[in-house]
């Protein structure tokens, strides 16, 4: 059996189709559409060097690999590269090829340090740690069945406080891109970033194929966006928690949560019926709440790190 690497065909329906496959195959808690990988390829800035790639066994396209140059990270020479390979496929080459490949790439275009998420199990880790990854701080995957579960009733709102959609941004999401970039900037991890390019946001984020504007909740007090819970759907029932956050002059007075159940609220009318989110380990206030709605952990991983060079 033969193992090989390329790039996605972006004018070939049938890649994005297995890239989404073999993806949701090896790692079911991360929300894709072919739709939602083109959307990546095409929109991506040209200096992140976004590349997709599949590896092919005999034919059939068996794994993936996400690589490109992190450029919302205030420090420069940073790359990330996540691969998944078909856990029925395993053993066969792909996955240390696809490696290979995605770090020459990074290297040529000026990483010196990449960062990969790999499942905490030990056959996975063992694979990072041969290729010369050394692990750092891990990840939760959470989920929620909406279908059969009970949601905290939405409470009432405080004096001077109001609840509002995406959908209501639609003409100027500014307001959204301000808070999301104070938000994203205090997010624990090992690879920090900085929200400073609007237009890119605007491309990458506001107009992405998975983000659902009329089911991401935003919480003003007395006027101005203060919280949110932004949402990702993929059209088969699946609901994704994309990113939920407050401004830092709002923070301690249960906004945050106050986005999401509204916003959870929203997705199970609907029709949404299972949720999906996920959260750095150290950020336990996040954690706190999503296990305070009834979600549970259903996988981890660990960031990975390793010096090119």
């Amino acid at each position: 059996m033969t193992v090989i690497v390329r790039d996605i065909r972006p004018e070939v329906r049938a890649d994005a189709e297995g890239f989404c496959a073999a993806r949701r195959l090896a790692l079911p808690y991360l929300l894709a559409t072919p739709e939602s990988v083109l959307h990546d390829l095409a929109h991506s800035r040209p200096d992140a060097h976004h590349r997709l790639l599949v590896a092919e066994l005999d034919g059939e396209i068996v794994g993936t690999a996400k690589a490109g140059i992190a450029l919302d990270s205030p420090e420069p020479g940073h790359g990330y590269l996540n691969v998944h390979v078909r856990p029925d496929r395993t053993r066969h080459g792909a996955g240390s090829l696809l490696v290979r490949t995605a770090e020459e790439h990074l290297a040529t275009r000026g990483a010196t340090q990449v960062f990969a998420w790999v499942l905490d199990g030990p056959d996975h880790r063992a694979f990072a740690e041969r290729l010369g990854y050394h692990p750092s701080r891990s990840s939760h995957f959470l989920r929620l069945d909406l279908s059969t579960g009970t949601l905290p009733p939405l409470p009432p709102l405080p004096p001077g406080v109001a609840l509002r959609t995406g959908a209501d941004y639609a003409d100027d999401p500014r307001p959204l891109f301000t808070l999301d970039a104070e938000a994203t900037s205090d997010e624990p991890g090992d690879l920090a970033a900085e929200l400073t390019d609007y237009p890119a946001w605007l491309a990458e984020t506001w107009r992405h194929p998975l983000l659902n504007h009329a089911l991401t909740s935003v919480v003003l007090v007395d006027g101005e966006p203060a919280a949110f819970s932004a949402a990702y759907t993929d059209g088969h029932g699946r609901y994704g928690s994309a990113m939920t956050g407050t401004a830092r002059a709002h923070r301690g007075r249960g906004l945050a949560k106050l986005a999401k159940t509204d916003s959870l609220h929203r997705a199970r009318a609907a029709g949404c019926a299972e949720a999906i989110t996920s959260n750095d380990s150290g950020n336990g206030p996040m954690i706190a709440i999503n296990q305070w709605f009834g979600y549970q952990i259903c996988a981890t991983e660990v960031r990975h790190a390793r010096t090119l060079g």
